[in-house]
């Protein structure tokens, strides 16, 4: 995917494309042993001294939006530098192929998704999660807001557009599940990656898959408002949107650079969770795709998705979290082949600065 067109519905695009390439491509890489912890990118950074830095790629999911503001607020306050690296951010000419290029070691790092890393283990794709950026998921069963529906059962002889990934069958089929109702009793329409599009146009009376934190923006700026039901609040086990991934060797060879990204990354949240509109500035600079107004709006919705209200540290993973959603995947036969759920996230590799959240911090650096 080379356009990042807005009426495209991007953020759903890329998830849904994601898990297409992954499911079709598997690369299978080596690992090594010998990890050592650290306990801040900053000390490490100072270790290392100015000429040891150490180059990195982090390749994202999709453009520049409020998701990634906290990377870009590292980078344009040197937090990055400060803990010696040099960080490539960029956003490949198709985003679908992160998992791969990571797993394969042709970028260091990568944004993707707790759903698509555990397919790619499916694939033998040697990739783990070091971090989670969001702690909820973002997906949703999204309507007009005069829909006159307020749970799943509300959609028994009525219309709902997909994807056509088997995620949105399962993610549908477990909703409509949680209240009474079966996927036989709603019309599932495959309307492609445009389900906002379509939501708009009438084409479906709902759409399974839209953001809550952006699509809901867009079509309120479109002139349409609309509702939506949240996946967790109706069967689907909480997960973790977004997370950082690297390969498993690098993280097993290379902890210490894993540790000083993450730290810096931590940092660049808790600024821009402390100071949004400066965050939105630095992203609106980094790319000529930002829409302000939707992003800015985004942020808000998103800084208590980064903490979970300041409840957990940034960045945070737990075995819990990642078992009740990896055996939901097992049961609605979404992984292929036995996929080791601890083996697919590292959670030691994550500083906590002082025991700081986003959500303490209020005064960003200078």
């Amino acid at each position: 995917m080379t356009s990042f067109s807005r009426s495209s519905s991007p953020t759903l695009t890329r998830r849904t494309l994601v898990q297409t390439s992954v499911a079709a491509t598997a690369i299978a890489i080596t690992g090594a042993s010998g990890v050592s912890r650290i306990g801040s990118a900053r000390a490490a950074g100072a270790v290392r001294g100015a000429q040891d830095v150490r180059q990195v790629s982090l390749a994202l999911d999709w453009y520049p939006t409020a998701q990634h503001a906290g990377i870009y607020v590292a980078q344009d306050r040197g937090y990055f530098s400060d803990a010696g690296l040099k960080v490539k951010i960029y956003t490949p000419a198709d985003p679908t192929t992160v998992l791969q290029t990571v797993g394969a070691g042709r970028d260091t790092f990568g944004i993707s998704y707790q759903t698509d890393v555990l397919f790619a283990r499916g694939e033998q794709v040697p990739v783990v999660s070091v971090a989670a950026l969001v702690q909820h998921p973002l997906n949703s069963l999204m309507f007009k807001a005069d829909a006159e529906i307020t749970r799943p059962s509300d959609l028994k002889g009525k219309s709902v557009g997909i994807a056509g990934v088997p995620s949105d069958d399962a993610f549908l089929a477990t909703m409509l599940k949680s209240d009474g109702l079966t996927i036989d009793d709603v019309e599932v329409i495959n309307v492609g990656y445009d389900l906002l599009p379509a939501l708009l146009a009438g084409r479906a009376t709902a759409v399974m898959g839209a953001y809550w934190t952006h699509e809901s923006i867009v079509a309120d700026q479109q002139g349409t408002p609309v509702s939506y039901l949240r996946v967790e609040d109706w069967g689907v086990p909480d997960y973790y949107e977004l997370v950082v991934v690297t390969g498993d060797s690098y993280a097993e060879n290379n902890a210490a650079t894993v540790s000083a990204l993450l730290g810096a990354i931590q940092h660049g949240y808790q600024d821009a969770a402390a100071d949004p509109d400066a965050a939105i500035e630095i992203l609106a600079k980094a790319s000529e795709d930002v829409d302000r107004v939707v992003e800015r709006k985004g942020i808000d919705l998103l800084i208590p998705l980064w903490t979970d209200g300041g409840k957990v540290p940034f960045g945070t993973q737990t075995d819990a979290r990642w078992q009740a959603y990896g055996g939901w995947m097992k049961e609605q036969s979404l992984l292929k082949g036995e996929v080791d759920i601890s083996a697919a996230f590292r959670s030691d590799l994550l500083p906590v600065r002082d025991g700081a959240t986003p959500a303490t911090v209020a005064t960003p650096r200078g």
